[in-house]
């Protein structure tokens, strides 16, 4: 123990690298998942039996295998096919997958919990689909994905620790280097713990902000 804080001293430059690779990975991650859970809630609305079907299998695929085995594909196997990512590409586009097919689950039931009512009116006033959406429904369903959307970001960033089976140098990576040589286990993954509250703290703010920013903007009470 007596050695962790000389070597944590010395090692800062290399935590600090660490931390951008997962701040990195996270809102890549987060960005990638965010587009995917749009086109495909929104998709999965359609009126056409076979899109919906279709868009239910790719939801659910990738809600029920394991994001573990996926990144380990995209790492190991899909290059065996000839397309090879770069390993911190291949970690953005696994938490992009998996976190987009949870988060289209929310776009969809959040479109669908606006009141019918809402629909009728944009209709009655001779608004189109795409206008209606856009609009009348979206707004209003922006306010309910937050909450959803703010457990699925933190639930990604807890995630990222499994970056560093596939050689990224995040700070999970950089964290176990820093415990490998001064031995002080405890030490060093309560420092990791510690990171991760901070990171999930910070996102937790942000996102709660953006919810009262979307109340406000509909003019409801809990947004002031």
């Amino acid at each position: 123990m007596a050695d962790f804080v000389p070597e944590l001293v010395r090692a800062l430059p290399r935590l600090g690298e660490g931390l951008l690779v997962t701040v990195e990975a996270t809102l890549l991650g987060a960005t990638l998942a965010l587009v995917l859970a749009y086109a495909l809630g929104l998709t999965s609305l359609s009126p056409r039996p076979v899109v919906r079907g279709a868009v239910r299998v790719v939801v659910e695929f990738f809600r029920g295998t394991s994001l573990y085995v996926q990144l380990f594909w995209l790492f190991f196997a899909l290059p065996m096919l000839g397309f090879k990512l770069e390993p911190l590409a291949c970690a953005v586009v696994a938490l992009g997958l998996n976190f987009g097919a949870y988060g289209a689950e929310v776009v969809r039931g959040a479109v669908n919990a606006v009141p019918r009512t809402q629909t009728e009116t944009a209709i009655a006033l001779g608004m189109g689909p795409a206008l209606r959406m856009r609009r009348v429904v979206l707004p209003q369903a922006h306010a309910l994905m937050i909450p959803p959307f703010k457990n699925l970001l933190i639930q990604l960033l807890k995630a990222t620790p499994l970056l560093s089976l596939i050689t990224v140098a995040d700070v999970t990576f950089e964290v176990d280097q820093l415990r490998s040589a001064t031995g002080s286990t405890g030490a060093a993954y309560l420092l990791l713990l510690l990171l991760y509250f901070g990171m999930a703290a910070v996102l937790s703010l942000s996102m709660n902000a953006a919810e009262r920013a979307a109340k406000r903007r509909l003019g409801q009470e809990g947004g002031r």
